[in-house]
């Protein structure tokens, strides 16, 4: 199957535009900013599908218990609505598609990455009024219900599922095994804290560009996220180096030494090594203009 491509320029421009408003908003909403890096990512997601993708959310909502309970019982509701009755879930198959980052198609396949099944959940379940939120475990996104750091397991005041999973309930020694599995380390109470809204769109981003990275031939996909990642409020300034040599790649030498050059002005402040590292590659790029 033939992966989604960007959208025109103005379509582009447009919805950059918006993103950029949405993520410097006090409250920004984690589905609009799916969907709008999306729809820069799918160039057929128009603003009808957009809507039908925010429908779709509070529909699923509207199909969950009237306020279940405890958090045990809220995530009890979503696993058997979500998981159970709409077969979300996520195969090692998704991690090859870009479609699996992309909340529209996620929610008309039915699949894809850990943390957009979560993302998933988190709207559905904010919609009905359930106390729930991201665990950005380190390599295997979760979503949580409760009160974050009030103990895990039966009984416990924190209930932590795995949507890529279908929505199983992790006991303690569940999680702790994810994250040995990731890091080799041991789980921390840290790592159970609710992740932020830009945080986990960061994060999703994060997953394209590493998608993109395995395909040279994808540079355009890269460029995208980069970009979208550029315009959060806090990012890091590495991406500005990262973006000057994916225009290079992309056979776009001026505007990719121009970059080159604003970067070096940066680091320079820091680190005149590596500022003359990065120089050098912008004259390499500029030489490639004749």
């Amino acid at each position: 199957m033939r992966a989604p491509h960007p959208p025109p320029p103005g379509r582009s421009a447009e919805l950059r535009r918006r993103f950029a408003e949405e993520a410097r908003c006090e409250l920004p909403d984690l589905s609009t900013l799916c969907l709008l890096a999306g729809a820069e990512g799918d160039g057929t997601l128009d603003e009808a599908g957009m809507d039908a993708a925010q429908v779709e959310l509070d529909r699923l909502a509207g199909e969950l218990p009237y306020r279940p309970g405890a958090p045990r019982a809220w995530a009890l509701a979503l696993r058997d609505l979500l998981g159970g009755r709409y077969g979300f879930h996520g195969v090692a198959d998704d991690y090859q598609r870009l479609e699996s980052s992309l909340l529209h198609e996620v929610l008309l396949r039915r699949r894809g990455l850990p943390i957009l099944l979560s993302v998933v959940w988190i709207e559905v379940a904010r919609r009905a009024g359930a106390p729930v939120y991201g665990v950005a475990l380190p390599g295997h996104f979760v979503v949580g219900f409760g009160e974050p750091g009030a103990g895990l397991g039966e009984g416990a005041g924190q209930v932590l599922v795995d949507p890529f999973d279908g929505g199983r309930l992790l006991s303690e020694e569940d999680a702790e095994l994810l994250v040995a599995g990731a890091t080799g380390s041991a789980l921390d109470a840290s790592m159970l804290t609710p992740a932020g809204t830009l945080d986990v769109v960061l994060r999703i981003l994060n997953n394209v560009r590493a998608w993109a990275a395995a395909r040279p031939e994808r540079s355009d996909v890269a460029l995208w996220a980069v970009d979208l990642s550029l315009l959060l409020p806090s990012h890091s300034a590495r991406l500005r180096y990262e973006r000057a040599r994916l225009l290079v790649q992309r056979g776009e030498f001026s505007a990719g030494a121009v970059a080159l050059e604003a970067y070096a002005e940066v680091v320079g402040a820091v680190d005149e090594g590596a500022a003359e590292q990065v120089r050098g590659e912008a004259l390499a790029a500029r030489a490639r203009l004749n």
